[in-house]
């Protein structure tokens, strides 16, 4: 006799985080929506570029504050 196997799923099993893909959210942003998210330190920008972004930071929010992680 085969006796169907319904396996018991745990309801706490849904409150452990799910692992997100941080570039994908960025690249999806930028496709979709015409968000920009990059770091002023990103590796992939060369001296004039993270100047712009400074600059552009600067323009809209203000100077950083010191202490914090581009301090």
């Amino acid at each position: 006799m085969d006796i169907p196997s319904n396996r018991y799923r745990c309801p706490l099993g849904r409150l452990q985080p799910q692992h997100t893909d941080l570039e994908a959210l960025k690249e999806r942003g930028w496709r979709e929506q015409g968000l920009l998210v990059v770091a002023q330190d990103d590796e992939r920008l060369d001296w004039m570029e993270r100047q712009l972004l400074k600059n552009i930071g600067e323009r809209l929010y203000g100077t950083p504050r010191q202490g914090g992680r581009h301090g």
